[in-house]
């Protein structure tokens, strides 16, 4: 069934169009929270935020940009991609158009693509794709419903098209997710210059379809379009003219991220999503360890605590074992923004602003809507917004993925747990 197209959020707060076309922005002065003044980019007024969404964002860029003359050090935003600057996921994007292309290679075995894949999940797919196309020669996935079905299957639900287990073992679920990583391991054998172009062509592909609009893939129903939040354009720009550094930290693979971050001109040096490793020229099924944790089959992703180390690594520059931890305000990003679990424990690293786009993610929406230091910022999603979650999230439960992947309380820095929340702040 097609979604409806929403060019208006309805909320509690003051209502107002999606405006289309090129925004204005202006410089303005400003008073800090020391009562300094300072002339700091201003974000523009013509583009709809949930209550004083904007107010909130202009203080802490009044306050914290450079360019209020106070701060002798850029301070670093950092923000997540799927479903944060954009609408919809550019994994499930790309994967959706190389099945429908017959862009994905036989592996020598599918066992070998993934150190959790399950007996069960190996005999599903070798029997789904069968073993007629020579190892390295593309699967003709675009005209075998089984073959493109079962990779989904696998995929999405990380289950077998006749519901088995396609994963099992050990990992650290705050650091890693099977099949997340899965995904970026089916692109062995393709160099990353070329995954790059397939994402580009799925972006043309996604872009031109209608807001709303499904593809069938396989038997599959699917996303068929993303577009770009033109909110998130307007705040990277904006900080980036207030003196900030601005990061991407996606948990897509990198090659396929990259096909999409020129729009806003983030260059490779602040891009980080999944970095498979390279031999030949080629992408493997390696994945690049962080901190203390080598080099090896996806041990470690930019999910969750992951995205943390990575920042730690390759922003601030802290090496091993200390990568991992919760740094002092120096080495922090000032502001961070997601929109679900994996991107909760780098959002509330911030010291200056938290920005949650709201998808009903309990351990994130947790940590929004208890706002222990009064600097969350809570939107619905900027196109087509979730309506109210029914129910509490069950933050004093459950609501927290512990490393074993149980669900424990969500605590504060000082132990308290959080409270159940309830949503209120959700579109119409």
């Amino acid at each position: 069934m097609a979604l409806a197209v929403v060019s208006v959020i309805a909320v509690s707060g003051p209502a107002s169009a999606l405006a289309s076309g090129p925004e204005e922005r202006a410089t303005a002065r400003t008073v800090d929270a020391s009562g300094q003044s300072g002339d700091c980019p201003q974000l523009s007024k013509k583009l709809a935020w949930y209550g004083d969404n904007r107010a909130k964002l202009q203080k802490m860029i009044d306050e914290r940009g450079t360019c209020s003359g106070h701060h002798r050090q850029r301070p670093v935003a950092a923000f997540d991609w799927d479903n944060t600057v954009v609408k919809n996921d550019i994994t499930d994007a790309t994967l959706a158009w190389a099945l429908k292309h017959d862009k994905i290679l036989q592996p020598k075995s599918w066992r070998e693509t993934s150190k959790w894949m399950t007996a069960d999940a190996h005999r599903a797919l070798t029997e789904a794709c069968g073993t007629s196309v020579r190892p390295g020669k593309p699967l003709p996935t675009s005209t075998d419903t089984g073959c493109t079905d079962e990779i989904l299957d696998v995929y999405l639900e990380a289950k077998t098209s006749d519901g088995k287990t396609a994963f099992e073992g050990e990992w650290n679920h705050r650091r890693t997710v099977p099949e997340y990583v899965w995904v970026t391991q089916l692109y062995a054998g393709i160099r990353p210059a070329t995954l790059t172009e397939y994402a580009k062509r799925a972006r043309a592909e996604n872009l031109a379809a209608p807001i709303g609009h499904e593809q069938t893939v396989g038997t599959h129903k699917m996303a068929g379009y993303v577009r770009y939040y033109e909110q998130q354009k307007d705040l990277i720009r904006t900080l980036r003219k207030a003196g900030f550094q601005v990061y991407v930290v996606s948990a897509s693979a990198e090659p396929i991220v990259r096909a999409w971050v020129d729009e806003l001109d983030f260059d490779r040096e602040h891009t980080i999503g999944i970095r498979n490793i390279v031999k030949h020229g080629r992408l493997t099924t390696g994945v690049q360890g962080c901190g203390d944790v080598k080099d090896g089959r996806g041990e470690v992703l930019t999910y969750i605590d992951g995205k943390r180390c990575w920042i730690n690594q390759e922003i601030f520059k802290v090496k091993g074992a200390d990568a991992w931890k919760k740094q002092d305000r120096a080495h922090r990003i000032a502001f961070g923004a997601g929109d679900a679990e994996t991107d909760v424990t780098f959002v509330n690293d911030a010291t200056a602003g938290h920005l949650a786009v709201n998808r009903n993610k309990a351990e994130l929406m947790c940590r929004a809507y208890d706002n222990a230091d009064r600097r969350w910022v809570i939107n619905p999603m900027f196109i087509e917004p979730l309506p109210r979650k029914s129910g509490t999230y069950p933050c004093a439960s459950t609501a927290y993925t512990a490393e074993d992947g149980t669900g424990e309380p969500v605590r504060r820095p000082d132990g308290t747990v959080v409270p159940d929340q309830e949503d209120r702040v959700y579109g119409g």
